[in-house]
């Protein structure tokens, strides 16, 4: 699978601003190539950066603060949920995982989601409205 994730994709799955992944572009820290004026990374690519040791402590902080605001929030307005999945798959099925979620997240009208490789397993962190993610896990399960 040759899936290329675009700078938006790549926002999402991290945490961290389109702004601050110019930065990381500029920085020599991440590389891509723009096609039709259109930032383009490739899974290795993503995969490659989110190995960078400055990059993977800040992807660490990204994803526990997502659990941690979700547990913070003693506001909730209706049910939410905050999902982790930890996926031992290949290369080539965390590229289809990530894709997945990715495709998902543009639906979603109130969700939040990050995606981290590491060592084989990819996790998935999933936080919104209790339908959107029971729909969201659904249709992963099902292999839409």
């Amino acid at each position: 699978m040759d899936k290329n994730f675009n700078l938006n994709e790549l926002a999402m799955m991290t945490g961290f601003t389109t702004r601050t992944l110019r930065n990381y572009l500029n920085q020599g820290l991440l590389h891509g190539e723009k096609i039709d004026g259109v930032w383009q990374f490739s899974a290795e690519e993503a995969d490659r950066f989110f190995r960078e040791p400055f990059v993977k402590e800040g992807l660490r902080i990204k994803r526990n603060a997502v659990v941690f605001d979700f547990l913070a929030d003693t506001a909730k307005r209706g049910n939410r949920a905050c999902v982790i999945l930890d996926l031992p798959v290949s290369d080539e099925e965390g590229e289809a995982v990530s894709a997945f979620f990715c495709g998902k997240m543009m639906q979603a009208s109130d969700a939040v989601f990050t995606y981290n490789r590491d060592r084989g397993v990819s996790r998935v962190i999933l936080t919104g409205p209790e339908d959107q993610v029971a729909e969201i896990l659904r249709d992963y399960y099902k292999g839409e």
